[in-house]
């Protein structure tokens, strides 16, 4: 479960005029109140009506921590909402009006883990997809959220985790040019499996499947009868991977997805 930051506790004490229309039921409520209202429609699963909560907060309480605080909360809302694409606008938004803010690296944290988790969502659960399977624009700008988390502030209690994401999705990067040359292969596509190999070689280093691109080259050279390119690729596989399967066994079977646990 993701820690929301504490701005200021005492922020909640603030007593901001209400702007709240006389139907509202919340037109007298304090922020303290207000806040806490919010709380408990998130803790319960009630996103929505949560949301709507931070937002009335968020105009009662302008200018002051708690409407930042109202701002990440609505956020992490929308997030568990399955509402993406409104929970990086707002975290976006935050971050351009509140720069200096002790919250930042939170919501940098937050970014990529939207980002992450919409890349590995449920219709990847359905399909037997893994993240090397798919577009991986989230992906990479999942990566680019942990990045600046992990370059900014190495201290932030977030940072070790983004740390273990940025790794699995750097492997998922390379897996992903090796999934495309290895279907280009398998169609008969030789030159472009060797562009995609040489481009998971060229762009990533010490990541499992750069073995399995080396062997597509080995293959694919094979293939369009350039024996002494073949020959070098093999080299290559061999002394980088000197006990490789690839060469004895050929391709490996599909592998379960990384959150298949049973």
């Amino acid at each position: 479960m993701l820690l929301l930051p504490a701005l200021a506790v005492a922020s909640l004490l603030i007593a901001g005029c209400s702007t709240a229309s006389p139907d509202d039921k919340t037109a007298n409520w304090s922020p303290n109140r207000l806040y806490a209202e919010a709380k408990d429609e998130s803790n319960g699963g009630s996103y929505d009506k949560s949301v709507l909560l931070f937002e009335k907060l968020e105009g009662r309480a302008a200018g002051t921590p708690l409407a930042q605080q109202a701002q990440l909360e609505k956020a992490y809302a929308q997030y568990k909402a399955a509402d993406a694409a409104q929970a990086l606008s707002t975290l976006d938004r935050f971050m351009k009006l509140h720069p200096a803010s002790p919250a930042i690296d939170y919501a940098l944290y937050l970014k990529g883990v939207i980002n992450f988790n919409d890349d590995l969502g449920w219709f990847s659960f359905l399909s037997r997809q893994n993240l090397s399977e798919r577009d991986q624009k989230a992906a990479k700008e999942s990566f680019e959220a942990f990045k600046e988390l992990v370059s900014r502030f190495p201290a932030s209690r977030y940072t070790p985790d983004a740390r273990l994401r940025m790794t699995y999705i750097v492997n998922s990067l390379a897996e992903y040019e090796v999934h495309v040359a290895r279907y280009y292969f398998k169609r008969g596509a030789y030159l472009a499996a060797i562009n995609r190999s040489q481009a998971a070689l060229a762009d990533y280093r010490d990541v499992p499947a750069l073995e399995e691109a080396l062997y597509i080259m080995v293959r694919s050279y094979d293939a369009l009868g350039m024996s002494d390119l073949r020959d070098d690729s093999k080299r290559v596989l061999l002394g980088s991977y000197p006990n490789s399967e690839y060469i004895s066994n050929g391709f490996r079977p599909s592998s379960d997805p990384w959150w298949k646990v049973w």
